[in-house]
């Protein structure tokens, strides 16, 4: 069969309204199919479909053409779901306020075709500007990218001020409604371009009372299937590149102050960390509770389960929270405070404040990941400065954290340190341990990896229970473990960062996974600098090879604003983007 090419430049149009047909004709269609149309579900303004116009497409393979002579190519196939689901071919990757070069290969009746489109693209731009501001977009600095990575891209999920302040409150002095700010999420390149962006319009509102348009977005997690969870205040979502959503759910009645993670298990299910409305205390108090439940929910939207930690763990330990810096707790920044210890009050007010009980943030859970081996959970909790496995009966399978503080029951949940040959390393009840092992502190993302080991992103706050003499004493690391369930044991594998020192520090956020696709740790250390006056918050994207721990990929990030931490940051897999 003959293959034949065809430049066209078309005319890309937004998402049509609601009108007649007749007094606004739809745009002539382009090449062998239909319409383009940029940014068709009002979410994601770099994304566009090219309508098949009922025409039996198939085979469909799509590149956008990469900026100048080192620009990076994305490209992916389409499969025959995502072709029915868009009504269209999907197009990811473009640049903003460009005219992008799109390549699109396809079967038309069997026959093969090959077109090139030139899309013409929105600018893009912070809607959250105010006298704080630094810069209109976020700053890109690449530092390496080594042959082999280039073309990575890495989605950023971030934040801004809302210019009018976190102006949302409970009625009662309860509940983490004020844990409020303006999204900035992104897809960059190697090249530092934007590839993707979010419409902050179109998920947050900055000027509504409503608390289901407002909230932290956050926790933005891949699937195998091309998706994105995530969550935002009193809802969970489930999206693609394209800005189509498969969930798009507020949280089930009872529950509120969803933030941090939301992920989806192999049966469609989606866990998701909340908190707990009306909750009555042993004492007789009702309050809301704090980042303290883990809620299951099927794809009917019914609620499964619930793991109330509460009654799982020990709101009641607080030797951890008295040794955190009370600069910087979760996205709350106070720069008068760095270095300082958090003051616990055993009275203090109920609320999104550190403090030990029920109806304050005691735990602070900030990542799930599920283990499908034995249907459990395992959690990263900040304010514990713990990685806790439980089961489906409730109960808690083991913990790796240092000895201090844990009731009895726990005690003996404990895992016991061990080198590689299984010898006992020993360890004070603060967590001080002889050789090269640690433990974690203040960590974020307690990820089940391919080799069945953990990975987590040691902060490093609190470290052994204690604020160092210097701030520029504390380091963060990417930290992998290896846990014998039935020797009650844990074994620390690999590590990296603390070489690095101060200047690779991350108090609060951030992310560390391992990537079996290039044998490679992928981290994000997401507020480095936080602290510093006159600059937004530095993010360091790193790719560290696993056997020789080379800088593989360094890319920083600026906030917009001073003192505003990022999130996280994940990597965006081409090939399954809309591979069915």
């Amino acid at each position: 069969m003959k293959k034949f090419k065809i430049s066209i430049v078309a005319l890309a149009v937004s998402a049509p309204l609601a009108l007649s047909a007749a007094v606004f004709p739809p745009a002539p269609p382009a090449g062998d199919l239909g319409r383009i149309i940029v940014n068709p579900y009002g979410i994601a303004p770099l994304s566009a479909v090219i309508e098949t116009n009922n025409k039996n497409v198939s085979d469909v393979e799509v590149i956008v053409k990469g900026k100048g002579k080192k620009g990076v190519d994305i490209s992916y196939d389409v499969g025959p779901q995502s072709l029915l689901t868009h009504d269209g071919i999907p197009v990811f990757g473009m640049y903003a306020d460009f005219r992008n070069t799109v390549e699109v290969s396809y079967k038309l009746d069997g026959k093969p075709v090959q077109e090139t489109y030139t899309i013409q693209t929105p600018a893009i731009s912070d809607f959250a500007m105010d006298n704080r501001s630094l810069s209109r977009l976020q700053k890109v600095d690449v530092k390496k990218v080594a042959p082999g990575f280039e073309d990575r891209l890495y989605l950023v999920n971030s934040f801004t001020f809302n210019p009018n302040g976190s102006d949302i409150a409970w009625r009662s002095n309860t509940g983490a409604a004020g844990f409020d700010q303006a999204p900035h999420v992104y897809v960059v390149d190697t090249e530092g371009e934007f590839r993707w962006w979010l419409d902050q319009n179109s998920i947050y509102d900055a000027n509504s009372r409503d608390i289901d348009k407002r909230g932290s977005l956050m926790g933005f997690r891949a699937t195998d299937k091309g998706t994105f969870t995530f969550v935002q205040g009193q809802k969970f979502f489930e999206m693609d590149m394209m800005g189509h959503f498969s969930r798009n759910e507020i949280l089930p009645r009872g529950y509120q102050d969803a933030s941090h993670e939301a992920v989806k298990m192999p049966n469609g299910d989606m866990l998701v960390r909340a908190a707990k409305t009306n909750y009555l205390r042993p004492d007789g108090t009702v309050v809301h509770t704090i980042r303290d439940h883990i809620l299951q929910v099927d794809q009917e939207g019914k609620l499964v389960d619930v793991w109330d930690l509460n009654k799982i763990l020990d709101p009641m330990r607080d030797n951890v929270l008295v040794s955190l810096d009370a600069g910087a707790v979760c996205m709350n920044v106070d720069t008068e405070l760095e270095g300082e210890t958090v003051k616990i009050e055993p009275d203090a007010p109920y609320g999104d404040l550190p403090g030990v009980g029920t109806g304050r943030n005691w735990a602070h859970i900030n990542s799930i990941d599920y283990d499908p081996s034995d249907d459990s959970i395992i959690l990263s909790s900040r304010h514990q400065a713990a990685v806790i496995k439980i089961g489906r009966n409730k109960e808690v399978t083991w913990i790796i954290a240092a000895r201090a503080g844990w009731n009895d029951q726990l005690a003996e949940k404990v895992l016991q340190p061990v080198d590689s040959k299984g010898k006992k390393i020993k360890c004070t009840d603060n967590g001080k341990c002889e050789g090269d092992f640690d433990f974690t502190w203040t960590q974020h993302t307690a990820f089940l990896s391919s080799k069945g080991t953990i990975t987590v992103l040691d902060n490093g706050d609190g470290r052994h229970m204690e604020q160092p003499a210097l701030p520029s004493m504390k380091y963060t690391r990417f930290v992998e473990y290896k846990v014998n369930e039935k020797k009650g044991t844990v074994e620390q594998v690999w590590e990296y960062g603390k070489e690095r020192g101060y200047e690779w520090y991350s108090p609060i956020t951030s992310v560390t996974e391992y990537r079996p696709e290039t044998d490679t740790m992928f981290g994000f250390n997401g507020s480095i600098e936080i602290f510093k006056p006159g600059q937004g918050t530095r993010g360091k994207i790193n790719e560290i090879d696993y056997k020789t721990k080379d800088v593989k990929v360094e890319i920083d990030v600026f906030t917009t604003k001073p003192h505003v931490p990022h999130y996280r940051a994940s990597i965006v897999e081409q090939v399954n983007l809309f591979n069915d």
